[in-house]
């Protein structure tokens, strides 16, 4: 690997450190209420009345301008498996702080999304460049809309789900970042208008996530979405590479990643096993007392 790309998979691990860390907290701030607004506008109104989300917001905010030195400086793909360590970051800060239960094979998953980072990080090669084409911008665009009418049915929609829409929702803010650079044009511009678009819609579908299902639950899905999809268009739209020979190694790290998300992601508990009762009011984590539903 390069400087610039050494440089990049810090910053990829250290935004999904803060991606991790955001999550939960994200998720004891969302639980805190008797339930999740259901619009995206309401919700909206609630979080800029809430401490703790403007916390979250914050965090997320620093992830991102370190997940955007990452997707400039690395192949899409690999930032964005970077960005997928935030899965054990959360699984094991929830575990610690919401009590909520990791079997066996949930650690072994840890363990394959880490070694799919290995492999990924080894057979990465060049970048491809920035893209400011219109037509790029205006398939950006598309992607919001679609995003935004699987919204509309947010209300009717599981934990999982609303974690795999959040994942395509940051997939999307991810791919807009390769359309922003210098001089800035219409393209250019609409799609940095698009990056804080997905970022605020993907935002409120995981909160939602995380109101209906475990944090590991609504993040795996999360992660598959934001991985794979990248990781594809990068390679064969955008022109990111793969060194010479290592073919086989990033196929099998990425499975292995992705793989991991998804056994990591297996869990059973319901949202009325996930609310801290009283925590409305005095704003503090959990008890230590177990919760129920792993």
């Amino acid at each position: 690997m390069s400087t610039g790309q050494v440089l990049g998979l810090v910053a990829g691990l250290a935004a999904a450190l803060l991606f991790g860390l955001a999550a939960v907290a994200q998720a004891h701030a969302v639980r805190r209420f008797d339930a999740a607004p259901a619009s995206l506008v309401a919700f909206v109104l609630r979080s800029v009345r809430d401490p703790w989300t403007l916390g979250v917001v914050v965090a997320y905010l620093a992830g991102f301008v370190l997940h955007a030195v990452a997707i400039w400086l690395l192949p899409l793909y690999l930032a964005q498996v970077a960005i997928a360590m935030s899965l054990p970051v959360t699984a094991v800060t929830s575990t610690l702080l919401l009590h909520e239960r990791l079997t066996p094979a949930h650690w072994s998953a840890i363990v394959a999304v880490t070694v799919g980072l290995a492999l990924l990080s080894a057979g990465s090669g060049e970048v491809g460049s920035i893209v400011v084409d219109a037509r790029f911008a205006v398939a950006i665009w598309l992607g919001v809309a679609a995003l935004a009418l699987a919204g509309w049915r947010a209300g009717h929609l599981g934990g999982g789900v609303l974690g795999a829409l959040a994942g395509l929702g940051y997939a999307g803010s991810a791919m807009a970042v390769r359309g922003v650079g210098l001089p800035v044009g219409p393209a250019i511009a609409a799609c940095a208008v698009a990056v804080g678009v997905y970022g605020l819609v993907a935002f409120w579908l995981y909160s939602l996530g995380l109101d209906r299902a475990p944090v590991s639950t609504a993040t795996a899905p999360l992660i598959v979405g934001q991985t794979f999809v990248p990781g594809v268009v990068g390679v064969l739209l955008l022109g990111d590479g793969v060194r010479p020979g290592w073919w086989p190694a990033v196929v099998a790290g990425l499975v292995l990643a992705v793989g991991g998300a998804i056994l990591l992601g297996r869990s059973a508990a319901g949202p009325d096993q996930l609310r801290t009762p009283g925590a409305e009011a005095t704003g503090s984590w959990p008890g230590p007392a177990p919760r129920p539903g792993r």
